[in-house]
């Protein structure tokens, strides 16, 4: 038996007066996912322990088996992993975004959707105005990069851009938890000032101003962390013998890196409406001839979810359905080897607030071999009636590869 996940970040949602009372799932066309879910099984999976917040660095270790209480050394770390930086004892490594501040408060956590080549700029630009020996920018993939800081303190209480669209940065600049971290918190909040300053009028966002367009004037960095220690997947479950994690995001690809997966490549993978699901889809089938797991991750519906765009998560929903899954489902169903699929988000992004929630996420598990339940179509109120009922934690992957 072969095994993918594929996963269609923040692609659940609520029930929209503008939809007639139905959620961008049950609006959106898809017919192969409607297919998997009446050839299969569905339940739902709660992928955020009690007393965290449901990001994706949560949601996604949580629902690939990671106890995130003993795992998760913040989205800096793992997204480090993604890209070659290694780190030493004693450097605590975060996220950085490149935002949008307006009249004072935050617009939005990804400057307009800032292209690589500006935010590279940008981020070279500050490595040179900023950085120094305890301080080194690393440059990532549109608005998401990473901050690296030798000696800082984790214990810091940050809040995700994404989390507060509309709210006076000051209110939410970083806190220290303990006294001990009061330095490391004054440090980087005198960055986030500092990068101000120097963005304003930098030529990258005066073009972007001149335009149309969201400024990058201002970093936000977030989700502290040291070096993770986590068992593989291959540790964990001893019949997995290799696997392989294709995403356009940092996070995913630190997640499956500490997870023992390979990461793979894609070009013109954007982690938006219009990155290369083909692409994907082909990667993703070339990995799994060789490989018994791959995790596929798509990021679109997430975005189109934090920008409130009901129509865009619609079609992203639509598009991971025909790009992704029906190419994946004709390829493997042509295969002597069994192939076991499963579809999920990792947590709703409502479009109403423009954040993630911490509800239950539907999810449909599907192989040639098993005996369908009694669902029909994939969505949150289907997923409800499947026989798996509600999951809780590892007890999905448990499920997933243990062939339950």
């Amino acid at each position: 038996m072969k095994y993918i996940v594929i996963l269609g970040d923040g692609m659940a949602d609520e029930a929209m007066p503008a939809l007639n009372g139905k959620t961008p799932m049950e609006a959106a066309e898809t017919p192969y996912m409607d297919a998997l879910a009446r050839l299969g099984s569905s339940g739902l999976l709660s992928t955020i322990p009690e007393g965290f917040a449901p990001g994706s660095e949560i949601a996604n270790m949580s629902l690939l088996g990671y106890d995130v209480r003993r795992d998760f050394e913040g989205r800096g770390s793992l997204e480090a992993a993604s890209m070659g930086v290694p780190l030493q004892s004693g450097e605590m490594a975060m996220r950085c975004n490149l935002i949008c501040v307006q009249e004072g408060k935050i617009k939005n956590h990804s400057a307009g959707h800032i292209s690589n080549e500006e935010a590279a700029e940008l981020i070279h630009f500050l490595e040179k105005e900023l950085g120094d020996e305890s301080i080194r920018f690393h440059v990532g993939v549109s608005y998401r990069h990473l901050l690296v800081f030798k000696g800082g303190n984790k214990q810091l209480a940050c809040t995700p851009p994404h989390d507060v669209p509309g709210t006076p940065f000051q209110k939410v600049l970083i806190r220290p938890l303990v006294d001990e971290a009061q330095q490391t918190a004054d440090r980087l909040n005198a960055l986030i000032i500092r990068s101000q300053e120097l963005l304003a009028q930098h030529p990258v966002n005066l073009k972007r101003i001149a335009a149309g367009k969201d400024p990058a004037n201002s970093i936000w960095p977030w989700s502290p962390g040291y070096k993770p220690s986590m068992k593989t997947l291959m540790e964990k479950y001893p019949h997995i013998e290799s696997g392989s994690v294709i995403s356009a995001v940092d996070l995913i690809k630190g997640i499956g890196i500490y997870a023992g997966l390979e990461s793979i490549e894609v070009e013109g993978a954007t982690g938006l409406y219009d990155t290369n699901y083909e692409g994907k889809a082909q990667a993703a089938i070339e990995a799994l001839r060789k490989k018994d797991f791959v995790f596929l991750h798509l990021e679109a519906s997430d975005e189109a979810g934090h920008e409130g765009d009901v129509d865009l998560k619609i079609r992203t929903i639509e598009y991971l359905d025909a790009r992704i899954v029906a190419p994946i489902y004709k390829e493997v169903c042509t295969w002597d080897e069994p192939v076991r699929i499963a579809v999920l988000p990792d947590h709703p992004t409502y479009c109403r607030t423009k954040t993630h929630v911490n509800e239950p996420v539907p999810f449909l598990i599907y192989d040639a071999n098993m005996q369908p339940d009694e669902v029909q179509t994939y969505d949150e109120r289907s997923a409800g009636k499947g026989r798996y009922g509600l999951l809780k934690a590892d007890a999905f992957i448990h499920t997933f590869l243990n062939n339950q």
